[in-house]
């Protein structure tokens, strides 16, 4: 077994890779929270619910300090709050704060309240650290609310109240957004609201103000005591703040994309038909669709696909794409927000706590449908480097050329001078064949695009 790089930090247990899957230790310390857990009947409730992943005993007998060793799914795509949409990051928000409901009810509480803790499966959030809950004493506070501010809150405060943009800061903020740096982005219109000054900027105060007394810890330790009710109470006053949260009225060239194309009905519908019979003949378990947009092809490589990462630079378009996985049950899609000329790299501890973009997208098929220009000739990346980023995630490719005479092609270059005198279909079928022997050239009829099919026979 190897131990996941993102798992040394809770003396609880860890986590481990395996060829069958994921196996978590649970060691002798966590023992009383873990027994209660099942014993209480909360783990089977939120089983139930879908609400965290299931898990069975290995039978091996472990060495201490490890006492139990859980084998739990291994989930298709791993993704990162950095990479979600609006919506995406709200509703890990909401999970969370049903499974503190849920918790209360059962004698225990939620020990952390990190994004971290929650990814995507088959179209909607789960919650995946068995080793989270500890047993409710009456009168301790909630030991995990600062940071479900500094995860949830205050991160779809500002992505609402100003710029949705600011989701990409989770990046810097490893450990959730200060709750000051909250404080101090939102408008100052938001300290009408008394939920938000209460849990944001009130709480920046006290922050500051006990970083600038000598106060010894055990006595901040006992003067915050909090009942059973005051807890749920603040549980269902968080739901209501956060479900309060609307999602930024905002309009961004690619999340109309669709709207604004140089594609007829009828070349729209081929070009969709090209896609699904290549990706009927490759059968991949796992594609990836760069530059997705709303995902229309997404569904499309989703047919004769086992998984499809579905990843655009545009959180409108990602979160667009998002309530359409929601709405129509889509079990194998998961739109990320992501920028390929800066994809999400390796960071946290020695730069391998989060894992980057490319390691967790590397796939059977790699596709690039009307993105090649927006590389090439909008962020002047040659086609050689763009060669290499697909040939980095699979041995097999499907790029749409999108040529000069072409309108979008012509609409780059409208505002600035044509410095591009290798971006043409010869040029980009010599920079792939680097990369791959095998090209299939097959034109998009009513077009002058081109789709390109590489693979390595």
């Amino acid at each position: 077994m190897q131990q996941n790089p993102g798992s040394f930090r809770d003396p609880s247990g860890s986590v481990y890779e395996t060829e069958d899957g994921i196996v978590r230790t649970v060691n002798e310390q966590y023992k009383p929270h873990f027994e209660l857990l099942i014993k209480s009947g909360l783990y089977k409730k939120l089983v139930d619910k879908n609400y965290i992943l299931s898990f069975t005993e290995r039978e091996d007998k472990p060495d201490p300090p490890v006492w139990k060793m859980l084998c739990v799914e291994k989930l298709p795509v791993i993704s990162y709050p950095y990479e979600w949409s609006f919506q995406q990051l709200k509703d890990a928000a909401i999970l969370t704060l049903r499974i503190q409901h849920e918790a209360l009810k059962h004698g225990l509480v939620l020990k952390d309240a990190t994004a971290y803790n929650v990814q995507f499966f088959k179209g909607k959030p789960v919650f995946i650290d068995l080793l989270s809950f500890e047993e409710y004493k009456e009168g301790e506070p909630w030991i995990a609310y600062r940071q479900f501010v500094q995860h949830f809150v205050g991160p779809l405060l500002l992505m609402s109240r100003k710029d949705i943009r600011y989701g990409i800061l989770f990046r810097n903020f490893l450990d959730g957004f200060p709750v000051d740096f909250i404080a101090n982005n939102l408008p100052w219109s938001s300290r009408w609201s008394p939920s938000i000054y209460v849990n944001v900027h009130l709480h920046a105060k006290m922050i500051k103000k006990y970083e600038d007394t000598h106060t010894e810890f055990k006595e901040r330790k006992t003067t915050g005591s909090v009942s059973l009710k005051g807890l749920q109470n603040m549980t269902e006053g968080l739901f209501t703040l956060v479900n309060g949260i609307k999602n930024p009225l905002v309009s961004t060239e690619w999340g109309d994309y669709y709207n604004d194309t140089n594609y007829d009905d009828a070349a729209f519908r081929e070009k969709g038909a090209l896609i699904e019979k290549i990706t009927e003949k490759f059968k991949p378990c796992k594609t990836v669709d760069l530059g997705a947009n709303l995902g229309e092809f997404s569904r499309i490589f989703a047919k004769h696909s086992g998984i499809v990462l579905s990843p655009d630079i545009d959180p409108v378009a990602v979160n667009k794409n998002y309530l359409l996985v929601a709405k129509n049950k889509e079990h194998n899609i998961y739109p990320l927000v992501q920028d390929l000329t800066n994809p999400s790299p390796g960071i946290g501890w020695m730069n391998e706590e989060r894992a980057s973009f490319v390691d967790r997208a590397k796939c059977d098929l790699a596709a690039g449908l009307a993105l090649i220009h927006h590389l090439c000739i909008g962020n002047n990346v040659p086609l050689d480097k763009v060669a290499v980023m697909f040939r980095k995630l699979s041995d097999k490719a499907i790029v749409e050329f999108v040529p000069k005479e072409d309108s979008q092609v012509k609409r780059l270059l409208s505002s600035r001078e044509d410095i591009f005198p290798d971006y043409d279909l010869g040029h980009c079928i010599e920079a792939f064949g680097k990369h791959y022997p095998h090209c299939e050239q097959i034109p998009i009829a009513g077009t002058c695009r081109t789709l390109l099919v590489f693979s390595q026979v």
